[in-house]
């Protein structure tokens, strides 16, 4: 039988550590959350070791969350970026969600991958925000990241999305040693 039908879900346990209510006021707060997401992911054994969170650059207020549920829901594109874009967009009814204007922030655990990368152009982000890079994913777990253009950064400029990386780097790279440590599929 062909399935007619996709249902992918975040964790239980998201909706006791992430009030839907949130204000993050600056970049460090907005990548805190997306690390915390992925360190509750991986304490809670429900996926790989990465969090994401979509804002509202003006006001602060968050509109959608993600972590990696690739494994568990047996879905190669449900990574926490993936997931906190449809978590937005299903939350304010957007496809791009920054179409009327507003200015919206991804921020993410770890340097998005080739795919999210690309579905970052239309999901309708203005600002990426980063915590570990790629060779912190790529040195400290099995992840493959797939291959980005060496001047990844300069194309998403070019788009219009600025980017700021290396925010709470260390604590990033925490939550993925940590996963490293532990014994996961190859994939």
């Amino acid at each position: 039988m062909l399935y007619a039908q996709v249902h992918l879900v975040l964790p239980a346990w998201i909706h006791d550590a992430v009030d839907p209510l949130t204000i993050c006021a600056d970049d460090e707060a907005k990548v805190a959350l997306a690390i915390e997401l992925s360190r509750l992911n991986v304490a809670h054994g429900s996926g790989g070791p990465f969090g994401a969170a979509l804002f509202d650059e003006g006001s602060g207020r968050l509109l959608g969350i993600g972590v990696n549920r690739v494994l568990p829901q047996s879905c190669s594109v449900a990574h926490a970026e993936m997931m906190a874009f449809m978590t937005a967009q299903a939350r304010t009814q957007k496809v791009r969600l920054n179409e009327d204007g507003a200015k919206i922030v991804l921020a993410t655990s770890s340097q998005p991958c080739c795919m999210c990368y690309g579905a970052s152009f239309w999901a309708g982000i203005d600002t990426l925000l980063i915590g570990a890079r790629s060779e912190d994913v790529m040195a400290l777990t099995s992840f493959d990241e797939g291959p980005l253009a060496a001047d990844w950064i300069g194309e998403l400029n070019r788009r219009g999305i600025a980017v700021r990386r290396d925010i709470l780097r260390e604590r990033a790279r925490e939550v993925l040693a940590e996963y490293g440590r532990q014994d996961h599929p190859r994939y």
